[in-house]
């Protein structure tokens, strides 16, 4: 049964300027997995901008909006063995919503150059 669902779309300059202008903005918001993951590709303001997009759907699709005890950062959304995305819980995040645990999260990313967007799905087995 579907728990909750969530999308969310930005544009990739947003994102992308605040990297490059705003020192602490892409550790604040992205753990170092996503960074090496991000800095990896030829455009990675748009890789940025999809996981960016996914973590504010991951809170529409709780339903609670930004969650206290919860960061950014330990949202972390990394390709998994066929490229898919995986979304995992870390540290601090992980315990406060460990309610989720035996869910199961889809998240889907999409980006084009100006543009990227992210649907999150939380269903129960």
């Amino acid at each position: 049964m579907i728990e909750g669902i969530g999308i969310d779309m930005i544009e990739v300059e947003r994102v992308g300027s605040r990297i490059d202008r705003e020192n602490g903005f892409r550790e604040l918001v992205f753990s170092p997995g996503e960074i090496a993951y991000c800095e990896s590709k030829t455009h990675k303001h748009q890789h940025y901008s999809a996981r960016f997009a996914a973590k504010e759907a991951f809170f529409k699709a709780l339903g609670t909006g930004w969650a206290q005890g919860t960061s950014f950062n330990e949202i972390e959304i990394l390709p998994g063995e066929k490229g898919e995305p995986h979304l995992h819980l870390l540290g601090n995040t992980a315990i406060t919503l460990a309610h989720l645990e035996g869910c199961v999260i889809k998240v889907s990313l999409t980006h084009l150059k100006d543009t990227a967007a992210a649907v999150v799905v939380i269903s129960n087995k």
